[in-house]
């Protein structure tokens, strides 16, 4: 008789554990989560200025040449990539060693890119100062470009204050973008990418860094202020 009761028991405890792992299943997780103040309040100890800060820290000096990296800081280039992706090496990364994509890429797809409000307002008060304006790009070099067209257009920048665009790629035997930065003695150089703000760094420029959109195709996305650089508020768009 001791046997059954403890036979019963044991049938019940797991009835109960079954029935509570149903219930469980039963309940998804809430579909308002919500959120607390801490949360909302919670701030990376990242040191960021505006395009209004930047030009007051420059008030008093004499015009500079400044430098700006191309992809995801002065255009959101995403799409010409993304084509370039499905078109050269779907799924891959190989196409961005095909020349093939780069002739493309620099000859007509950066019409599918949007100018970024932040670099037009960046290149708005650099023009203002007088400062010469160069754009430093790690895209490989091609037999011809529209970019520096493109460039002019979407940013109106004045015909006899256009720079051709630097094309540092990655072949052996290009000059690095550290190196441009040298040769150009850029002051200040803007940036996306780790190696933009390392570049500037090494040439004791100052490296300030815009933020990447969070939709771009070049993934992972970089931790702003990783090297206590400069990082303008706003500048993902």
């Amino acid at each position: 008789m001791h046997k059954i009761k403890l036979a019963l028991g044991a049938v019940c405890v797991l009835l109960s554990l079954n029935q509570s792992a149903l219930a469980k299943e039963a309940n998804p997780a809430p579909l308002y989560p919500g959120v607390n103040v801490a949360q909302l309040a919670q701030q990376s100890p990242v040191h960021w200025v505006s395009v209004a800060q930047i030009e007051n820290s420059l008030v008093g000096r004499p015009p500079i040449a400044v430098g700006f990296d191309i992809d995801d800081t002065v255009l959101f280039s995403s799409p010409g990539f993304y084509r370039g992706q499905k078109e050269f090496s779907p799924g891959k990364e190989d196409y961005l060693k095909n020349p093939q994509f780069w002739e493309k890429m620099n000859n007509g797809w950066d019409d599918f890119s949007i100018p970024k409000e932040v670099a037009k307002q960046l290149i708005d008060m650099h023009l203002k100062r007088g400062d010469s304006i160069y754009f430093v790009t790690g895209r490989n070099q091609t037999k011809t470009e529209t970019v520096t067209k493109t460039l002019q257009d979407d940013f109106q920048i004045p015909r006899d204050k256009v720079n051709p665009v630097i094309f540092a790629g990655d072949k052996p035997g290009q000059n690095t973008k550290t190196q441009w930065l040298k040769d150009k003695q850029i002051k200040i150089f803007y940036g996306d990418s780790d190696g933009d703000i390392t570049a500037a760094q090494a040439v004791s420029a100052r490296g300030i860094r815009v933020l990447r959109a969070s939709n771009s195709s070049y993934k992972p996305l970089p931790q702003a202020g990783v090297f206590g650089e400069e990082v303008v508020v706003n500048s993902e768009y």
